[in-house]
């Protein structure tokens, strides 16, 4: 699959941007990397549909019996702490 990439331009605040060539850096990957996984991120999370999908990958994940799920994660918590 060939995915067409489109230039433009914005403006970021300059403290922001140093973060960003800092991550950057530190992750080894181009700032336009950075910028594409930021704003792609940003639009997933703002997608309804999505929020939808990561609820029902929840409740699959723990099930519908609310009160079952409830109990084992009191019980992991409880297991965690020094009393």
């Amino acid at each position: 699959m060939i995915l067409r990439a489109v230039k433009t331009a914005v403006s970021i605040p300059d403290e922001l941007f140093r973060h960003a060539e800092a991550l950057a850096k530190r992750l080894g990957k181009t700032r336009s990397q950075i910028y594409e996984e930021a704003l792609a991120e940003y639009v997933a999370r703002r997608e309804p549909r999505a929020v939808t999908a990561a609820l029902d990958g929840v409740v699959e994940e723990v099930g519908t019996d609310v009160n079952d799920w409830s109990a084992r994660a009191s019980r992991t918590a409880l297991k965690r702490n020094d009393w």
